[in-house]
């Protein structure tokens, strides 16, 4: 028996929790009443929802012995429940006489308090869950009398309708699953054929509109509202409102609110001048939403607690220069760092993600990680297909087509724990343009003024070495190559350590300790050296350095390290072998700047050393890593790159190449270019509309087993993958005067490709696997090249 108050507040929150699922079947015989009930047996009731309904519990109740009349009259009680349960589902459950019996009902198993626990408990659950079938037949005739009576159709056949093949198939799912998800009953959803049909019709896309529903609106997803008139961006210099935007509260964006700062000026300076540049030219300003996933808690966020010990920073720095970019180009920006703000930002309906957005995308962009995709797949349901062409995703190393594609990447072992989106290849956004299947979006490092140049000349010392490796994990196994280091220079480090000195540094090291990032740079620029030990790969400290007047010192791997052989690179969506610790550094700078060499050879470190002591150098910064070439990048990105408007083939089959090109041109359509081995598009052919625009199209064949990304770069060129539609044709290969006695169209990741031995000729039949970095040894391949501008790899001299 229940006296104290104390105990009955206990059986109460008790009965909360193991009812909370079934509150419409606790009204229904009174909830202090089943209370009691449960508690006067003693036993512990755990309920669990087999299949789909709510209403069906398993009951699993533990007790000891006792006596067997107790246990006869509380099986009798459950009789007379079951025998009023009867009678009440033969009638409307709005009568007010069984609404009565049932407040008779609860008073007397109130006014019933048995004297203790049950011998055979068993037999009671199993009345139990009788119990609650019978409340789900009531529901279920309730929900049907009253469609009736707001004059709806009471029973809903299921369509058979060939334009809706899918329609009887997601109705089962939706009979069996319906419950998954609290979206569906948002949506109205109550587990009746009729509710199935509705949602599908209205909410979803699956089954034909139904004849009774009223239809003065479209359904949800096929509703468009009149776009809105567009805006022109206009550049700004104020950080101020992105400051707050940024929020805190983490360490994370503590260091990115001080690198927007730091770099404030420099980004007003590049505002003005490629204001000045485009001459006032007309920019649409975008509604741009930027999630960064592996900043939130629910990724685990594993960043933010280690920026203060030494932990990677490049993410940070890249995501900082990414919102300062859109910010001061004028577009309308909303930042979220949980998945919280992004289902408020997009309108996702609640519960668990299953169902569709209802309205079209309030963003024109997206930029996101691989950590927020897949939390937009978990919250957006089907509308991250239908939406995916307004997704950008920073992508540090790059995901390759063969790696994307899900189905062939599945088939051709190229499957991993990232990638297989079926994005287009260029809404990956590089940290480098190592991989031009991708967009090269790029960060920025400080540029120095004429009075600093003058002064690090002043006050660089020309025996002095920093090391790379702010973990010391990173020194262990080092010392052979830094003692030698340590016989021409005083070697500085700048490792984290909490209260001693980290024994993987040798004692002739002076180190630092972490530093803070304009402490860092002062410490740069005095030094003659800044060595790497390998790792990390492609991070911004080097080029940091190089703009300080440094000379970058790193290893050279052979073989070149890959997801093939090395485990940092393995479950990466990419093939590219890295031949240095900075491939940029090495490739796109290079000497007298960047020297390259194999540490495991004393005397060729060495003679490095001697080198370095006798080289001097200036600042450097390419342009495209100033803040100025950022923000020329990102406009021409934002301007041109469309991935929701289908590209139709260059060459569809049932179109003639008169009636493509007009009928009055019968020239080749890729001719030879002066000078060059390449062919371009010829001049007097009319040009498709495409950006990169087509004059910049230089058409190339690879050796035998030779990428387009090496072709192109061996002709001083660029891999253009946009270009691929329009020479994925026979015209190109009769322009290359390729001899094909069989031409297969096929879907394969090296295609457009032919092999000379064979003859045969091959053009692809998958546009999402047109890909600059495939190569085979049995084919050379058709390649898409382009020109470039000075310091801006990422477009060509006509893009901007």
């Amino acid at each position: 028996m229940i006296t104290g108050s104390t105990d009955g507040k206990i059986m109460v929150r008790r009965c909360l929790v193991t009812f909370k699922p079934f509150r419409i079947f606790v009204v229904g015989i009174g909830f202090f009443s089943l209370c009691f009930l449960m508690t006067s047996l003693g036993g512990q009731f755990s309920a669990k929802r087999l299949g789909d309904s709510p209403f069906t519990i398993r009951t699993e109740v533990l007790g000891g012995m006792e006596s067997r009349g107790v246990l006869r009259k509380i099986s009798d009680m459950l009789e007379v429940i079951l025998k009023r349960m009867d009678s009440l589902s033969k009638l409307d459950n709005t009568s007010t006489t069984e609404a009565r019996r049932l407040d008779e009902l609860s008073s007397a198993i109130n006014r019933f308090q048995p004297a203790g626990l049950v011998e055979r408990i068993q037999a009671i659950a199993q009345n139990v869950s009788n119990m609650a079938i019978r409340v789900e037949q009531i529901l279920q005739t309730s929900m049907m009398q009253g469609r009736v009576r707001d004059g709806t159709s009471s029973q809903c056949d299921v369509p058979r309708d060939p334009r809706f093949p899918e329609c009887p198939g997601k109705v089962d799912w939706m009979r069996a699953r319906w419950t998954s998800d609290p979206c569906y009953a948002f949506y109205g959803v109550d587990g009746s054929d009729c509710s199935f049909l509705i949602y599908l019709s209205e909410v979803e896309w699956f089954c034909p509109p139904l004849a009774w529903r009223n239809h003065s609106s479209p359904p949800t997803q096929h509703a468009e509202l009149p776009k809105a008139p567009k805006r022109q961006a206009a550049f700004r210099t104020n950080l101020s409102v992105l400051l707050d935007q940024v929020g805190s509260g983490k360490e994370s964006l503590s260091f990115m609110k001080r690198r927007i700062r730091r770099l404030a000026q420099q980004w007003a300076t590049a505002a003005n001048r490629l204001d000045a540049k485009l001459e006032q030219r007309w920019r649409d300003q975008k509604k741009i939403l930027v999630h960064v996933g592996f900043l939130t808690e629910e990724s685990g966020d594993v960043f933010s607690p280690k920026v203060l010990k030494g932990g990677p920073l490049g993410e940070m720095v890249q995501w900082a220069d990414i919102l300062t970019a859109l910010h001061v180009l004028g577009h309308n920006l909303k930042i979220s760092m949980s998945v919280k703000e992004l289902q408020g930002f997009l309108g996702v309906p609640p519960g668990r993600g299953s169902c569709p957005l209802t309205g079209p995308l309030p963003f024109d962009l997206i930029y996101t990680d691989y950590h927020g995709l897949q939390q937009m797949k978990q919250h957006m349901g089907l509308s991250l297909k239908k939406h995916k062409c307004h997704i950008r995703v920073i992508d540090t190393f790059g995901t390759e087509p063969a790696y994307n594609h899900e189905e062939y990447a599945t088939l051709h072992g190229y499957r991993t724990n990232w990638g297989y989106w079926n994005l287009n290849a260029r809404q990956y956004m590089t940290m480098f343009p190592h991989t031009p299947d991708n967009s090269f979006m790029g960060f920025v490092s400080e540029e120095l003024n004429g009075t600093e140049k003058r002064s690090i000349r002043q006050s660089k010392v020309s025996n002095m070495a920093v090391v790379y490796g702010k973990e010391a994990s990173m020194w262990k196994g080092k010392e052979g190559f830094l003692q030698i280091l340590h016989r021409y220079m005083e070697v500085h480090g700048t490792v984290y350590y909490e209260t001693q000195r980290p024994p993987e540094v040798p004692a002739f090291v002076k180190n630092h300790g972490l530093l803070p990032q304009h402490e860092l740079q002062q410490l740069l620029r005095k030094a003659k050296l800044f060595i790497g030990f390998g790792f990390p790969y492609e991070g911004p400290a080097p080029l940091e350095a190089i703009a300080n007047g440094c000379i970058f010192l790193q290893p050279r791997f052979r073989p070149p390290h890959s997801s093939l052989n090395h485990e940092f690179f393995r479950g990466k969506p990419t093939s590219r072998e890295v031949s240095s610790q900075h491939p940029y550094a090495e490739q796109h700078i290079g000497r007298p700047h960047v020297m390259t060499v194999d540490y495991n050879n004393s005397v060729e470190f060495e003679a490095a050393i001697r080198d370095i002591m006798s080289t001097q150098v200036e600042p450097f910064l390419p342009y495209e890593y100033t803040c100025e070439g950022m923000l020329e990048r990102v406009h021409a990105y934002i301007q041109h790159q469309d991935f929701c408007s289908p590209e139709p083939p260059f060459m569809p089959a049932n179109v003639s190449r008169q009636g493509l090109l007009g009928g009055g041109f019968t020239g080749p359509l890729f001719v030879a270019r002066p000078n060059s081995t390449a062919l371009g598009w010829a001049s007097n052919a009319t040009a498709p509309p495409a950006w990169p625009p087509l004059a910049s199209l230089r058409l190339l064949v690879s050796q035998d087993g030779q990428s387009c990304v090496e072709a192109c770069q061996a002709a001083a060129l660029v891999c253009e993958p946009a270009h691929f539609r329009f020479i994925n044709n026979k015209e190109a290969l009769r322009g290359l005067k390729v001899q094909c006695e069989v031409i297969d169209s096929e879907v394969n990741h090296i295609l457009p490709a032919f092999s000379v031995v064979r003859r045969e000729c091959g053009l692809q039949r998958e546009p999402l696997l047109f890909s600059c970095a495939g190569h085979s040894p049995k084919y050379r391949r058709l390649c898409p090249c382009r020109d470039f501008q000075r310091g801006q790899v990422a477009l060509c001299r006509d893009c901007l």
